[in-house]
C-alpha cells in the first residue's frame, strides 16, 4: 500500500499488521464520563461505539534515523471510541496495552498515550491469528484479552456513507495524558483500510471492566492485513 504524504510534519513511521476491528454499540451515557467534555461523542444511529483492536506493530523509524534493531515488532491492543471536535471526526483512546518494555514508556512520555505494559503472545499461522494479553499491573491481574481470529471474506474498501467507513477512516486521535490529565491531539496518515469480514473466538471483558462496560458478542468484526502509517507529533489540545 502506498502512504500519501501528510499535510503535517511527521515524526515517526510504523507498520501495522493483522488488525482485528471488534466493535460494539453502547449508550452515549455509558462512556460520557470517560471522554473529556471538550470532545463530542460521535454516534451512528444514536449510539456511541467502542472498538477493541489487537494488532502487531513494527517497522518503527523516527524521522532522519534508520530503523533501530531494538525496535522489533510487538503486539498491541487499543480500546477506543469515536468523537468529534470542531467538525473533525476523530478517535479517542480509552486505553492501550503493549508488550515492548522500552517503547511503552517512550510513547507515554512523548505522545501522552494511555499505555499499559503487558505480557503478550502473538502467533500467526496461515490465515489465523492467536493473541493473548495479561497486563503487568495490579489493576488487571487476570488475563485481559484472548482471541483467535481470521478473515472470512474477500478484501474490500469501505464505501463512504457506510458504518465501516465511519468507524475506520479516521486520521485524528485524542488522548488524555496519564500524568497531567491534559487533553492531547495527534494525526496519522495511511492508505485507506483494506478490510475483510472476520470471525473470532475471544474474551475481552477485563479490558473494558474499568470503564463499567460489560460487552457481549461484537456487532461488527473486521480484519485487515495492515498498512504503513506516518505519525505526527501529539500536541496539547484546547479544553
Amino acid at each position: 500500500m502506498n502512504t500519501q504524504m501528510p499535510a503535517f510534519r511527521w515524526t515517526m513511521k510504523q507498520t501495522w499488521e493483522h488488525f482485528l476491528f471488534a466493535h460494539w454499540p453502547v449508550p452515549v451515557e455509558a462512556i460520557r464520563s470517560f471522554v473529556p467534555e471538550a470532545l463530542d461523542i460521535d454516534t451512528w444511529d444514536g449510539q456511541a461505539w467502542i472498538g477493541i483492536l489487537p494488532f502487531r506493530i513494527g517497522g518503527i523509524r523516527l524521522k532522519y534515523m534508520p530503523t533501530l534493531p531494538w525496535m522489533r515488532s510487538f503486539p498491541e491492543i487499543n480500546v477506543r471510541t469515536y468523537v468529534r471536535s470542531g467538525g473533525e471526526s476523530a478517535i479517542f483512546f480509552l486505553s492501550m496495552d503493549a508488550s515492548h518494555p522500552l517503547l511503552v514508556p517512550i510513547a507515554k512520555q512523548w505522545y501522552r498515550l494511555p499505555y499499559h505494559q503487558a505480557k503478550m503472545r502473538f502467533r500467526a499461522e496461515g490465515r489465523t491469528i492467536a493473541f493473548d494479553s495479561r497486563r503487568r499491573s495490579a489493576s488487571l491481574p487476570e488475563e485481559a484479552f484472548r482471541a483467535t481470529y481470521r478473515p472470512v471474506s474477500a478484501p474490500f474498501a469501505a464505501r463512504r456513507g457506510t458504518i465501516e467507513h465511519w468507524l475506520m477512516e479516521r486520521y485524528i486521535y485524542y488522548c488524555r495524558c496519564g500524568r497531567s490529565g491534559g487533553l492531547y491531539r495527534g494525526e496519522v496518515v495511511h492508505a485507506p483500510w483494506e478490510l475483510q469480514t472476520a470471525e473470532v473466538d475471544f474474551s475481552c471483558r477485563a479490558l473494558t471492566r474499568e470503564f463499567g462496560l460489560e460487552l457481549g458478542t461484537p456487532a461488527l468484526l473486521h480484519y485487515s492485513r495492515g498498512t504503513r502509517a506516518l505519525i505526527g507529533p501529539c500536541r496539547k489540545a484546547p479544553e
